[in-house]
């Protein structure tokens, strides 16, 4: 259900048009996942390696997801009697599969670890967390107005809470880590 509104002079599409949330997204964590992946060289970090891994599989999502709702948005054709709204379960679908390919890609290299630990820097992997954090949630912001009517931004919504909220568990893993020694 979209609908457009004006308050005081500007117009505002809810549950429409996410262009500009998901390209600002898109933006964001394709930086965090650069910013990732250098650090965790630099580091010696295999979380935050994996995690650039995962939230690449993130960015490619989001790009599926922004496709799947431009594509819903097209009007019925005789062809497609109800228009391409399925493309929704199939982002979704797609979506699943990127995040257990990745998963899958990191899970030799972990295992490895458990028999050959290897130092890390808590306080590079509390800061690169702490960004995620914030990126996380403000590209979760974007998503929040219209979660509860359509999949996509649902899914979109509560995938990048889930990364702020792990970033978050990192940054306390960390700090123990650090406290402790």
């Amino acid at each position: 259900m979209s609908h457009n509104h004006s308050h005081g002079g500007h117009g505002h599409d809810h549950g429409g048009n996410y262009n500009r949330a998901f390209a600002i997204s898109i933006a964001l964590n394709t930086g965090f996942v650069i910013i990732e992946a250098v650090y965790g060289i630099l580091a010696n970090s295999l979380a935050l390696l994996a995690d650039a891994g995962h939230n690449l599989s993130d960015v490619l999502g989001l790009l599926l997801a922004w496709g799947a709702t431009i594509l819903a948005r097209r009007r019925p054709t005789a062809r497609h009697t109800y228009g391409l709204r399925r493309s929704s379960i199939l982002a979704a679908l797609l979506n699943t599969i990127l995040l257990l390919v990745a998963s899958g890609a990191i899970a030799p290299e972990a295992i490895q670890r458990f028999s050959e630990p290897s130092s890390v820097s808590g306080g590079t992997i509390i800061g690169v967390a702490a960004v995620g954090i914030a990126i996380n949630t403000g590209s979760t912001l974007m998503f929040m107005a219209d979660r509860h009517n359509d999949l996509n931004i649902r899914g979109a919504f509560l995938h990048l809470i889930a990364d702020a909220a792990v970033s978050l568990g990192a940054v306390r893993a960390d700090s123990a880590i650090v406290a402790t020694g």
